[in-house]
């Protein structure tokens, strides 16, 4: 099939008068025309046929996540489509095959390229639009907890952000997973809703979580923090995590400063890191996505996860798009569809 030489794409533009973009004054959301892209050795080129919106996109557009050196400066870290076309030396896909990708950027955009190791296959139980908006979170998921913090069965894990894309994956794959997911939310139908995917829910905003934690775990605390917060609730963390707990931190919502007791971290013998997805090289999400689709790819699949998409908008609508996931009463996922 020919291929076009134009393609619709989301460009992220200064305002007028602004020399870069802030959260004072973000840039504007832009649909441009440019060409697309031909892949290079090792890597494939992408009909998107929609792509997920995450956090780090928002936060590009207001000058808040560098775009990683090499990297295009379209938004865009998940997409799910078909291979339109292969570059040299890659023999395991083909034209026409169903995939999703993890991007550095570039997912907002009718084709996008990508090395051949950031490509995972589609379900054929999968609808494409379905697997645009949980690459993403489930890699994140997987990398996190399952990789850094080592997941066992039974683990008590605390998840902060429990409606979110990451939130509500965490959970579900969690609970899939053999172990006990606790999740907090600010709202309490956000509670109600993590509880409904199979977490113990706690509104931070009205309970302390730190004693529900230890109420909920008779005591023993949370194994596995994830963290999306960070900043003030530092502490906090630090009195809800078990003897020999693992918390990860993936987000700062609370700041990028807080207190850490380092005597506390040393008589409970805590690990305490931190991970970053877009920059990570082809061969590390090739890894990532070799758990994703070994072990949660066939949960999908099965329907005992569920992707959760909240809502869906056309690429032109992005702007629109934003406003969504931005408010306060989302839940789930939420996709743009070219």
């Amino acid at each position: 099939m020919s291929l076009p030489s134009q393609m619709q794409a989301v460009r992220f533009i200064p305002q007028a008068g602004t020399a870069q973009a802030s959260k004072e004054s973000p840039a504007d959301i832009r649909i441009v025309t440019q060409s697309v892209p031909k892949p290079g050795a090792g890597e494939v080129l992408i009909r998107v046929t929609a792509a997920g919106i995450n956090n780090a996109d928002l936060l590009q557009r207001i000058g808040g996540y560098n775009v990683p050196e090499g990297a295009t400066d379209i938004p865009g870290l998940e997409v799910a489509g078909t291979i339109a076309s292969v570059g040299e030396g890659v023999t395991t896909w083909t034209e026409g095959d169903r995939a999703c990708a993890l991007l550095a950027g570039g997912g907002y955009a009718e084709y996008v390229v990508v090395d051949a190791r950031q490509v995972a296959p589609v379900p054929e139980q999968v609808d494409l639009v379905e697997a645009a908006g949980i690459v993403e979170t489930a890699a994140t998921v997987w990398l996190n907890i399952f990789m850094t913090a080592k997941f066992t069965k039974d683990d008590w894990v605390l998840i902060h952000g429990g409606s979110g894309g990451v939130g509500t994956m965490a959970i579900q794959m969690v609970k899939a997973m053999g172990g006990r997911p606790i999740a907090t939310a600010g709202t309490d139908a956000k509670v109600e809703y993590a509880r409904f995917l199979g977490a113990e829910g706690i509104n931070y905003k009205t309970e302390d979580f730190v004693d529900r934690v230890h109420e909920i775990t008779d005591g023993h605390g949370a194994d596995i923090i994830l963290d999306v917060v960070a900043g003030r609730y530092s502490e906090d963390n630090l009195r809800a995590i078990a003897n020999r707990g693992r918390w990860v931190i993936i987000g700062t919502a609370g700041g990028i400063k807080g207190p850490i007791n380092f005597l506390r971290v040393m008589a409970k013998q805590a690990v305490i890191t931190g991970n970053l997805l877009r920059p990570r090289t082809a061969q590390e999400k090739g890894e990532i996505l070799a758990g994703v689709v070994e072990h949660i790819w066939p949960l999908v699949a099965n329907d005992e996860i569920d992707p959760l998409i909240a809502q869906t908008f056309k690429l032109e609508n992005t702007n629109v798009a934003y406003q969504r996931f931005a408010e306060s009463d989302r839940v789930g996922k939420i996709v743009l569809t070219m």
